[in-house]
């Protein structure tokens, strides 16, 4: 045996399914869906190539689970704000808080949403997605409004962030609150 080559020891790296999805939400970001690969996700974690298919059985994969990560932060942030209104109109306020300071307030996060709602037009895996993570933004806005305006408000909200991603002249803060106000009134 002496003249085998040693083996190298395994590097030990438990992170490492986590740091591919953080990376598959760092290249979408930067390339869209449409320019996510596996090896543009490797690559930004720095692994080896093989890790994806260590790790994941698709890119199909890959990708529900990343978006099912931004929808979990995103509805976090949902919980939060309505969980800390004590009435009708403190969640009135949460609701304008949230579209102006949390949803539009990140480019990155903004073009995360965006990519998902396209992605999922198209892709019944991430369109499971978009639905649970619908149901957990309606389930936080139902602290405060009846199912009915819960479900109208989402998508008031959900709108909003669209129009701002894709206006050359987006609503202004004064404008969201206008617009917000106005459905509740």
């Amino acid at each position: 045996m002496s003249g085998s080559t040693p083996r190298r020891p395994r590097r030990h790296d438990p992170g490492r399914r986590d740091r591919l999805i953080d990376a598959a939400l760092t290249v979408i970001r930067e390339r869209g869906v449409a320019g996510t690969t596996h090896r543009e996700i490797a690559r930004t974690a720095d692994v080896p190539l093989g890790s994806m298919t260590y790790h994941f059985a698709s890119l199909d994969e890959v990708l529900a689970e990343a978006f099912t990560r931004h929808a979990a932060l995103v509805a976090r942030v949902f919980d939060e704000r309505l969980s800390a209104a004590r009435d009708r109109d403190a969640a009135v306020e949460a609701v304008i808080s949230l579209v102006s300071d949390d949803l539009l307030g990140s480019q990155h996060d903004l073009v995360l949403s965006v990519e998902l709602y396209v992605a999922a037009a198209r892709n019944p895996a991430l369109r499971a997605v978009t639905q649970a993570w619908m149901a957990r933004s309606r389930q936080a806005l139902e602290r405060h409004f009846d199912a009915t305006t819960a479900r109208e408000l989402d998508a008031l909200i959900e709108g909003l962030v669209l129009h701002s991603a894709l206006s050359t002249d987006p609503m202004t803060p004064g404008q969201i609150r206008h617009a917000i106000y106005r459905y509740l009134s």
